[in-house]
């Protein structure tokens, strides 16, 4: 399994960084016609209302043989009896450019997310059990376009993550909640958020939810979102929110998108400051020295075995919201355009999301007793 995991660090490139290659040769344009579909959108049924009691239906649950998120690096091991439940919803997995959607048997996709979950979610296996569902994630090429067919896929994929939610619900019991997810993922959450959780009870059983790799504006977004941003460490209850850049970083790409576009309460994005949360401190709009992060995730030279290096990457937060991570580190040769970091948001710090999991656990328990 190690050696597995280890090839998420290979496969990221083609994961988050498929078009890296086409994009430095050709620019944004020629990536967005090799990966943005062409074909028709196809409108699909829902999930039937019991799909997601199929064990069948998640990469990760209690009960899933081989669950990719029991993974952990040397030195650490998930909890024998955990005590949260965590709801993880993986980033985007289907690069194919020939239609909207991923089908739920996709086995590149499917293995890729596998991958992905190692080297995400396991960073919650200490506090928590894991479930991370299956769904008919949009195309990479969605995210490309402004095409109506994108809107689509998008919400297609929301409905199945929605479903899953339902059943996990069910599963989790009265255990405390920790919602989780990355970039498409992440995304999938902040409207869960919005339109699930904001304003019900159950926003009283959220410990924190981590939409990481997705902006989350500050006054666009959050007032709808149901939780406030997360200002102390020791906070429960709250919204942690980073996109990680070296330097020199150019977010033209990131900024330029965001600020077409408006809101859960309506208003512009344009020019509004993203929630940054810096996942060394746990703080809001903080910044920290490599020396107090508690370890990366790094993989060996020959991806045969993946360790934990403390002290590596500072972390600040800086301009409208983006963390920045001083010189680039090095994770393997495959960046994102503009020095920015996205698939490595979680594995930069991934032994203090863990410690912050652990403490805004502690926390909850406290306050509700």
């Amino acid at each position: 399994m190690a050696r597995k995991f280890l090839y998420l660090i290979a496969v990221l490139i083609v994961l988050a960084i498929a078009c890296l290659f086409v994009f430095r040769l050709y620019g944004i344009e020629m990536t967005r016609w090799t990966f943005v579909p062409k074909a028709v959108f196809e409108a699909q049924p829902a999930v039937a209302a019991d799909s997601y009691a199929d064990v069948k239906m998640w990469f990760a649950r209690p009960d899933k043989r081989g669950n990719p998120a029991l993974w952990t690096p040397a030195g650490y091991q998930p909890a024998a009896a955990p005590e949260a439940a965590v709801f993880f919803i993986h980033p985007t997995s289907f690069l194919n450019g020939q239609r909207w959607n991923a089908p739920l048997d996709d086995a590149d996709a499917n293995a890729r997310a596998e991958l992905f979950l190692r080297g995400q979610a396991t960073a919650f296996n200490e506090v928590g059990v894991i479930w991370a569902p299956r769904y008919r994630q949009a195309t990479f090429g969605a995210f490309l376009t402004t095409k109506e067919e994108a809107q689509k896929a998008l919400d297609l994929a929301y409905r199945d993550v929605v479903a899953a939610f339902d059943q996990f619900l069910k599963e989790a019991g009265d255990r405390p909640i920790i919602l989780a997810g990355h970039s498409q993922g992440a995304l999938h959450l902040t409207r869960l958020l919005h339109e699930r959780i904001a304003g019900t009870p159950l926003a009283k059983r959220i410990v924190a939810a981590y939409v990481v790799g997705w902006p989350v504006s500050k006054t666009a977004d959050l007032p709808r979102m149901g939780l406030p941003e997360c200002a102390t460490a020791d906070q429960a209850g709250c919204i942690l929110s980073w996109q990680s850049f070296a330097e020199p970083a150019d977010p033209a790409l990131i900024l330029d998108a965001y600020d077409a576009t408006s809101g859960f309460t309506g208003a512009p994005r344009r020019d509004t400051a993203m929630v940054c949360t810096n996942p060394i401190t746990g703080t809001a709009d903080a910044a920290a020295p490599a020396t107090a992060n508690l370890g990366t995730l790094v993989p060996d030279k020959d991806l045969g075995d993946a360790t934990i290096q403390a002290g590596q990457v500072p972390a600040r937060c800086e301009g409208r919201g983006l963390l920045m991570i001083g010189s680039p580190p090095d994770l393997g040769s495959y960046v994102l355009p503009g020095n920015n970091y996205h698939v490595y948001d979680y594995s930069l710090f991934w032994a203090n999301v863990r410690a912050d999991a652990a403490r805004r656990l502690a926390a909850f328990k406290a306050k509700t007793g």
